[in-house]
């Protein structure tokens, strides 16, 4: 039987095994993981191309009920785009503002690095502050 198995995609995904099997309890998994006929689980190159959409989406903060939702309007197939496209707007909304509040941290915190840096000399000029 060809396939990959639960070793080879959590090395491919950078997922652990453990991670692999709860996602598929989660119902994360875009198709049934198949089974050899020792019981073993049989990965596809879709799982693993679907598996890396989710790592991407759970690395960009979305919660895993939005995932699972997401991840049942695909397995349903074709006539629930309108509702996929809701909640991948609705996220990229929440990482947008994810990344305004990341912005204005960055610039607090390289304000403070120059300050620092020109109290130690390590700058020729100290921009005014608070401590």
């Amino acid at each position: 039987m060809s396939g990959l198995s639960i070793g080879q995609v959590a090395e491919r995904t950078g997922l652990s095994v453990h991670t692999l099997r709860f996602y598929e309890r989660e119902g994360l998994l875009a198709q049934p993981v198949r089974r050899g006929a020792a019981g073993h689980r049989v990965y596809e190159e879709d799982d693993v191309d679907w598996l890396g959409v989710c790592v991407r989406l759970r690395a960009s903060g979305m919660p895993l009920p939005d995932i699972r939702r997401y991840t049942e309007l695909v397995r349903a197939g074709q006539g629930n785009e309108a509702e996929r496209l809701e909640v991948l707007r609705e996220h990229r909304e929440r990482v947008l503002a994810r990344m305004r509040e990341l912005d204005e941290s960055l610039k607090l915190i390289t304000h403070k690095v120059a300050v620092y840096e020109g109290r130690l000399g390590l700058r020729d000029e100290v921009p005014d502050c608070a401590p």
